[in-house]
């Protein structure tokens, strides 16, 4: 996660593309130190982006790891990787061959704990073009926080995973805004920002202007570069919305 400058507002736009650098920024008046020395100014504290998906057969999964790193590369924004509960039997996943969950991720211990939060991105494959349901599951237990508005006015993106060119890139995404909208949540998608990369057309690419997105063809297919490069991209972009929210 970046350091320094970073943790006061910068006098410039946050850039779109994971490619751009931090360090470009127009350096505020005051340094850390100074800001440190004064008593009155008390510097913001790290914006929470937590990255909140399923994954079975960890296509989801590598699109996380690597939003992640484009949103730590957003100074004063820490991003923080979660699974959400499996609701399968271990017996039911041995016969799907589903690979084991990674433990050095932690599963969300509660849905209250998505009140910490300062923005989301949630990541889940398709079932018949809308999400899982384990993902749908987690949803569904955050009545709670419905019934309060915890998350109203916290931005929210998507990215997912299909099985096949026309399984619901974009359907899996848009069914998904009405969870987003029942909780008074802003819906973030990606559009065209990641410029160039989104009009290739010289290999297999999954992802939408909605959000992230691999193709898992029969699970065996791993995400290709420029489908992680896109969710890199995501990442950066969604911790610079999040950053530009909390300190306009």
């Amino acid at each position: 996660m970046g350091k320094g400058g970073g943790c006061v507002p910068s006098k410039k736009k946050f850039p779109n593309h994971s490619t751009a650098a931090e360090d470009d920024h127009e350096l505020p008046e005051s340094t850390p130190t100074e800001i440190a020395a004064d008593e009155s100014a008390i510097p913001p504290r790290n914006l929470r982006l937590f990255i909140v998906y399923y994954s079975m057969y960890g296509h989801v999964e590598g699109l996380a790891r690597r939003m992640k790193q484009g949103a730590d590369s957003v100074a004063g924004v820490e991003a923080e990787l979660y699974r959400v509960p499996e609701t399968l039997t271990d017996d039911v996943l041995a016969k799907m061959q589903a690979p084991p969950k990674d433990d050095s991720i932690p599963a969300i211990g509660s849905p209250a704990d998505l009140a910490a939060a300062d923005g989301f991105l949630f990541g889940f494959p398709t079932r018949y073009g809308s999400m899982a349901a384990q993902m749908k599951a987690f949803f569904d237990s955050t009545a709670q926080l419905w019934k309060e508005q915890k998350l109203a006015g916290k931005p929210a993106g998507f990215f997912v995973s299909t099985g096949t060119q026309g399984g619901g890139q974009e359907t899996t995404a848009w069914t998904a805004i009405t969870q987003l909208a029942h909780h008074g949540m802003l819906f973030v998608p990606i559009g065209y920002t990641f410029g160039a990369g989104m009009f290739r057309m010289d290999s297999i690419r999954g992802g939408t202007p909605y959000g992230a997105g691999v193709f898992a063809g029969d699970g065996t297919r791993e995400p290709s570069e420029t489908e992680l490069a896109l969710a890199e991209h995501q990442g950066n972009y969604m911790a610079g919305i999040v950053k530009r929210l909390a300190y306009p």
